[in-house]
This record gives structure tokens, C-alpha cells and sequence, in this order.
């Protein structure tokens, strides 16, 4: 049973505890994917039913930070942990490299899907990069087909939300894969093109801070976080 947040149904796991029910989402039937929905996802979600019921109908909702844990104390139905997007991915990686599982890229600039690729290749000893493909297309068709053809298991889609989870939901039964995972900005990461937070900020749970002090432009999206924890205390208080 998830935990409800704002609206949107959260499953309450650790990261390994997530690692592991996306490993047997992969090895078990049918087509899954993952949306790990921070504060500016819940905002966008509580104006936008569609995308409120995309985030619910995916077969893994984890908690991107703790903007979302935090509202969830308010809420009084605490979260065992933040589950970051990226952390995930590196947890699944590790597992799939010892598995033989196939990973396609999609998302990012030109050029940033394959220098990804390169660095998890020398990262994950036995992970299968079997595609990549930048976010910058119109047609969904060719590159359904082109992951298709790749006999991808897990596709990381990096094209930002909320298009990615829309995306997932539309293209991924038609491609194969077994798990489509929504990851924003973090083939960037994977990439060497941004720089992620020292893990000290990160053990802090302020990542976000970092990332605003980088990225300055940011502070509009930042603004959310107190905006949901607004929404919880509200929600909390209506609840009584």
C-alpha cells in the first residue's frame, strides 16, 4: 500500500529496498516504469490530473529529496527515506551489470547520452550500453524503434518532467523494455557535464541548496519546496 503525498501514492522504501523491487520488476512480466516526482512534481500534479494520474500508475514512485519526506512528517505518515533519482539509477546499474541486462539512454543534448555511456561503461564493469539517443527529437516513432531494436531491459529517460513521464507512459509499452526509468537531468551528471553535490551536503539533504548556489537561475523551481510543505501543513490541518 503506497503512501499518499499531496495526492500522489508513494511507495515507502529504502534505496536498497527500491533497487531490489525494480530488479524484479525487470526479471518479472510485462512492461514497468519509475518516476521519482520531488516538490515541483507534486505542485505541477496537484493542478494537472493527468500528470497526477501518469505519476500513480507507474510501477515505482520514489521520493526525489527531502522536500517530499519532509511533507510527509507534516502529513504525519513518515517515509522511510529520500530515494535520489541518481542514486537509484546507480544502485540499478550495479545490479544489471552482474545480471547481463541491457541499458538504452535517452535524453540530453548531443553528445551527452554517449559520453554518458562511456563513463558508466568504466564505472559498471559489465554493463551493456546497447543504445543512446539525445532528447532533441519530434517523431517518437524512430526512436520507439530504435529501442525496440536494441533489446533494451531498462531505458533511462532523461527529457525532463513532465515530458519524460508522459512519455513512458505513452512510448514504453511499445518498445520492449522491461523498465523505463524518469531521471531529468542526470545523464548531465553521468556525463561529467554538471557536477553533483559533495556527499556531505548530500548526507545534509542539502543538495538542493548546492545546486541553487551553482545554478542561481534555478530559484524559481527551488521555491516550490516550501510552497509543498505549505501544502502538507494545510493538508494536515484540514485533515484534523
Amino acid at each position: 500500500m503506497r503512501t499518499d503525498i499531496l495526492g500522489v501514492g508513494f511507495d515507502n522504501l529504502t534505496l536498497e529496498e527500491a533497487a531490489q523491487a525494480a530488479a524484479d520488476l525487470i526479471e518479472g512480466e510485462g512492461f514497468h516504469y519509475a518516476v521519482t516526482p520531488n516538490p515541483e512534481f507534486l505542485r505541477l500534479a496537484k493542478k494537472d490530473g493527468e500528470f497526477r494520474a501518469v505519476l500513480n500508475g507507474a510501477g515505482l514512485v520514489l521520493p526525489d529529496g527531502v522536500g517530499v519526506t519532509y511533507a510527509a512528517k507534516l502529513l504525519g505518515c513518515p517515509l522511510k527515506g529520500k530515494v535520489p533519482g541518481i542514486d537509484f539509477a546507480a544502485r540499478l546499474m550495479a545490479w544489471m551489470a552482474g545480471e547481463g541486462k541491457r541499458l538504452f539512454l535517452l535524453g540530453a543534448k548531443p553528445g551527452v547520452a554517449e559520453q554518458a555511456a562511456l563513463n558508466l561503461l568504466a564505472a559498471y564493469p559489465g554493463l551493456i550500453v546497447c543504445g543512446t539517443h539525445d532528447g532533441y527529437f519530434q517523431d517518437s516513432a524512430p526512436v520507439v524503434d530504435e529501442i525496440r531494436a536494441s533489446c533494451a531491459d531498462v531505458v533511462f529517460v532523461c527529457l525532463g518532467a513532465p515530458k519524460q513521464e508522459f512519455w513512458m507512459a505513452q512510448y514504453g509499452p511499445l518498445t520492449g523494455a522491461k523498465l523505463m526509468v524518469g531521471l531529468g537531468g542526470s545523464l548531465d551528471v553521468f556525463a561529467g557535464v554538471v557536477e553533483r553535490a559533495p556527499e556531505g551536503w548530500q548526507r545534509l539533504g542539502l543538495e538542493w541548496l548546492y545546486r541553487l548556489i551553482k545554478e542561481p537561475r534555478r530559484i524559481g523551481r527551488m521555491a516550490k519546496l516550501p510552497l509543498v510543505l505549505v501544502d502538507a501543513a494545510g493538508a494536515r490541518i484540514r485533515g484534523k
